[in-house]
């Protein structure tokens, strides 16, 4: 199965459209960026190898 890249530029343009957001020609290019940085963040998150014994915790202790 052949992945293809995720284009950020037309996932905004998308979101937009379906949340009928109006994202202004003089701010798209700032949005895209921001989803450029999330992306790459939400890559490495999701790339972290974790075991399968790993559980869930129920409560959440810093």
């Amino acid at each position: 199965m052949r992945r293809e890249e995720f284009d950020v530029g037309e996932y905004v343009d998308l979101m937009g459209l379906l949340l009928d957001l109006e994202i202004k020609d003089e701010y798209r290019d700032g949005v895209v960026a921001n989803f450029e940085r999330i992306k790459a963040i939400a890559n490495l998150v999701n790339s972290f190898p974790l075991p399968e014994e790993i559980e869930v915790a129920l409560v959440f202790e810093p």
